[in-house]
C-alpha cells in the first residue's frame, strides 16, 4: 500500500470513528431516557412518567402564546401545592377533562379552603380564566424552560415514518459503520502483513546474493 493510499485509508477510519461517536452521544441518552419513561408509565399508570422530577410535555395550543407555543417542547419539574405560586405557569390534569390529558396554564389565584388548596388558571392567550379550579392532586408540575418547536419533532418520533428515520436508521448506520470499520482494519492489517512478508523476502534475496 502506498502512503497516499495509507493516508487515505487512515482519513477514512477517523471520519468513520467521529460518525459513531456522535450517533453513540445522540442516541445513548435518547435511548436512556425512553426506557426510563416507558418502564415507569408502565409500573406506575396513574402518575405522569418523569426523570429525577424532570418531565417533558408536548405542548398543543397556543393557549400560553406568546411564552409557550403550540407545537413546542417544555420541560417542567415535580412540585408540591404548597410550593405553587401566583403567576407560576403548571402543568395538570385538566378537572374538565377526561382525567388523562394535561394543560399548561398560568396560576392566577391560589385558594385554600377548608385545609385544602386549588389553583385559579388562565391561559396567557384566552379571553377568560379556566372555568373550573384545579384540585391540588391535579397538580402534574410546573414549567422550568421550553424547547421551541421541539414538540413537533418530538410528535414526528413517535409516528412509524419517525421511528424509522431517528431509530432504525441509525441502528442501521452503527451497524453499517462498525461492519465498515472492521473491513478497513481487516484490509490494513493484510496488507502490512503482506509488505512484512516481501521486505523480508528481500531481504532473503538480498542475503542470498551476497553469498553467491
Amino acid at each position: 500500500m502506498s502512503k497516499q493510499e495509507k493516508e487515505q485509508t487512515t482519513a477514512g477510519h477517523k471520519v468513520l470513528t467521529v460518525i459513531g461517536a456522535i450517533l453513540c452521544v445522540i442516541l445513548t441518552p435518547i435511548l436512556v431516557i425512553n426506557l426510563t419513561l416507558i418502564a415507569k408509565s408502565y409500573f406506575n399508570q396513574d402518575e405522569v412518567p418523569s426523570v429525577g422530577g424532570w418531565l417533558p410535555l408536548i405542548v398543543l395550543t397556543d393557549s400560553m402564546s406568546p411564552v409557550i407555543q403550540g407545537g413546542d417542547l417544555i420541560i417542567c419539574h415535580t412540585a408540591e401545592a404548597e410550593d405553587i405560586m401566583i403567576n407560576d405557569v403548571i402543568a395538570f390534569f385538566d378537572p374538565a377533562g377526561n382525567g388523562t390529558s394535561i394543560v399548561t396554564h398560568r396560576v392566577i389565584d391560589v385558594v385554600e379552603e377548608n385545609g385544602t388548596i386549588s389553583f385559579q388558571t388562565k391561559g396567557d392567550n384566552n379571553n377568560t380564566e379556566d372555568k373550573l379550579l384545579v384540585p391540588a392532586e391535579n397538580l402534574v408540575a410546573v414549567y422550568k424552560n421550553r424547547i421551541a418547536g421541539a414538540g413537533n419533532v418530538a410528535m414526528f418520533m413517535q409516528s412509524p415514518t419517525g421511528l424509522i428515520v431517528c431509530v432504525v436508521m441509525p441502528i442501521i448506520a452503527l451497524i453499517a459503520y462498525d461492519f465498515i470499520r472492521r473491513k478497513l482494519y481487516e484490509r490494513k492489517r493484510d496488507d502490512d502483513t503482506a509488505a512484512l512478508l516481501a521486505e523480508l523476502e528481500a531481504l532473503r534475496a538480498e542475503k542470498a546474493a551476497k553469498q553467491d
